[in-house]
């Protein structure tokens, strides 16, 4: 199975007031298992963005926390036809162009998109290609 991370999983590492023990289980996955992990290219960007607006430190958390992870094995997707074409079917189901890559990449890779964004999890939750990690961790989690 392949685990398709939102940035609003990776920010609950570094911003302590969004912490939440999910988002722990799936950084410690990641550091053992980085081959399942998937992002799409806007994925650092994201994180970048939000690390530099709320944390005091956000270029250094971002160089020392974000970047060994991005380089350390996850499969990363660079925008091209293929994703573009079918985030279009997400975000015309609602979806932000933003959050229709992270569903496309996981439709395509048969994955799953890990997610605290409860809004567009909601959106989608019947196509069965995200889980909402407010509530719990996805089946077949094995930590």
């Amino acid at each position: 199975m392949t685990w398709v991370l939102d940035a609003s999983v990776a920010v609950r590492w570094f911003i302590e007031e969004e912490f939440h023990p999910n988002a722990d289980k799936v950084l410690k996955k990641l550091v053992n298992q980085p081959e399942l992990f998937a992002v799409p290219e806007i994925f650092a960007f994201e994180v970048y963005a939000v690390l530099k607006r709320v944390h005091p430190s956000g270029l250094k958390v971002f160089r020392k926390g974000v970047i060994p992870l991005l380089q350390g094995g996850m499969f990363r997707e660079p925008m091209n036809e293929k994703l573009t074409i079918n985030a279009d079917r997400y975000a015309n189901l609602g979806l932000t162009g933003y959050d229709a890559c992270y569903a496309a990449l996981a439709r395509d890779l048969r994955g799953v998109w890990l997610t605290f964004d409860n809004k567009a999890y909601r959106m989608i939750e019947k196509e069965k290609i995200s889980c909402f990690l407010g509530e719990n961790m996805p089946g077949g989690w094995n930590e």
